[in-house]
């Protein structure tokens, strides 16, 4: 899986202040994405369709019907890819007991995991998360069907191809796919999914939750296939009011971790996926709406929320019908399995591309003030056998500006003014494969917490 590059032929190809993008290319991440097939994720939803209802609060001891079923189902299908690839993936089923608004009674919550261990670092971890539970009309209604095919079937299809595409390779960090329950009823799987990675001491580099990603045709008929939205925090939302004081005076607000992974998904989308875009989102996520990433954002975790571009509300929440001559229903006809399919390629080479990489820098740190030039300092990493200092205006939404660094962890940009750009760190593997960017101090870390005083 691993693809020989050396620093040296990137050196060679290097000059001092390359424009962006320089990824190198991977032929591996091309062949990941080809794997990827529409048929699969049609089977998957289909089945998840069948089981009527998924709400929360439905059956869970009938092997056809309900989000019992369908949860069991989603482990078999794990078990069958951990056999096809001799154990490697370890399927955890976290779950906690939850009462609230929209759960009158203690009701158990329980999430899917498949976990594939990392070769060289498995302590580092990379999500794919998309949630089982669907919803009509009326929130409470636990018994109507609600197929569920698109919000969130999709996501669920998409974290069971991934599972099944990348468990045939092996990676130096930890991927963990994940279908959870409890999103409708207040993004209660993404709360089991944080507090297991915090219980188990995992340093999650990302989420990438997918919800809602496979419809095409807007509420008001407008078609698009080439677009994905990729929603971001601008900052942490685990920012202390002493970090935002620094933050508010000296920039950040537009490269919290979270921000740099969206930009790292774009740069990956341009390089590897045909007539798709990335489309990046200055918010958290909709507009007064919300998905599991939330409470993976609250745990001080890295994550985005990954949805289609045009939305069809008719389809979204509803009782299955037809009225005044619409159709409305989350059903599976709604969804348009090529595309589908060319997002969850997307999630697919970013966990690759992530979870080959070194870790993200720590420690990032620039310097230069009352001067002409700029001192970027960080961290050595292990495993990086090179790093890539980025620049870019601080109005440009992409880094533009990168020089290549070996054999130090302090670079020195001459004739580059601390005042006028933003700063940022990359570390890259012996093999070309390059982590996302830093921005220095507290608001670009990917660090949950802050390290330990000695």
């Amino acid at each position: 899986m691993r693809l020989a590059l050396s620093i040296a032929a990137l050196l060679a190809a290097a000059p001092a202040a390359a424009q962006s993008p320089s990824f190198a290319d991977h032929p591996p991440l091309h062949q990941l994405a080809a794997e990827v097939s529409p048929d699969a994720e049609h089977a998957t939803i289909a089945r998840l369709v069948g089981f009527g209802t998924r709400h929360t609060l439905s059956d869970t001891a009938s092997n056809t019907r309900g989000i019992g079923a369908a949860r069991r189902w989603v482990a078999a299908r794990f078990a069958e890819y951990a056999k096809a690839c001799g154990g490697c993936l370890t399927i955890e089923t976290p779950a906690e007991t939850a009462t609230g608004p929209r759960i009158p009674k203690p009701t158990e919550i329980v999430d899917v995991l498949a976990i594939q261990r990392g070769t060289t670092d498995p302590e580092r971890v990379v999500v794919i998360s998309g949630h089982l539970d669907s919803r009509v009309s009326d929130v409470m209604n636990a018994t109507a069907d609600a197929p569920g095919a698109n919000d969130d079937g999709s996501g669920t299809a998409e974290v069971l191809e991934a599972a099944r595409v990348l468990s045939r390779h092996r990676f130096p960090a930890t991927i963990v796919y994940a279908v959870l329950s409890g999103e409708e009823q207040g993004l209660y799987g993404g709360h089991v999914l944080a507090g297991y990675a915090a219980a188990h001491d995992w340093r999650v580099e990302a989420d990438l939750n997918n919800d809602i990603d496979g419809n095409t045709e807007g509420t008001s008929g407008l078609r698009d296939n080439t677009h994905v939205r990729v929603f971001s925090e601008g900052t942490r939302t685990t920012e202390t009011a002493a970090e935002a004081d620094r933050r508010r005076y000296n920039g950040g607000e537009v490269d919290s971790p979270s921000r740099n992974l969206a930009r790292f998904m774009d740069r990956l989308a341009d390089r590897y996926l045909t007539n798709l875009d990335v489309v990046m989102v200055y918010r958290t996520d909709r507009f007064s709406r919300g998905s599991d990433q939330v409470e993976m954002l609250k745990a001080g975790y890295p994550a985005v929320r990954v949805t289609e571009a045009v939305e069809n509300y008719h389809r979204q929440h509803q009782d299955v019908r037809i009225e005044n001559g619409i159709r409305y229903g989350d059903v599976i006809e709604g969804v348009d399995f090529p595309y589908l399919a060319q997002v969850t390629r997307l999630n697919v080479v970013t966990l690759a591309a992530l979870a080959s990489a070194p870790a993200p820098p720590t420690g990032v740190e620039i310097s230069g003030a009352v001067s002409s030039d700029t001192t970027v300092k960080w961290n050595p990493v292990p495993g990086a056998a090179a790093y890539r200092v980025w620049w870019r205006g601080t109005t440009d939404p992409q880094w533009r500006y990168n020089r290549l660094v070996t054999g130090a962890t302090e670079a020195l940009l001459k004739d580059i003014n601390i005042d006028d750009s933003f700063f940022g760190v990359a570390a890259i593997s012996a093999d070309g494969y390059e982590s996302p960017v830093v921005f220095p101090g507290r608001a670009g870390t990917f660090e949950r917490e802050p390290p330990r005083k000695p």
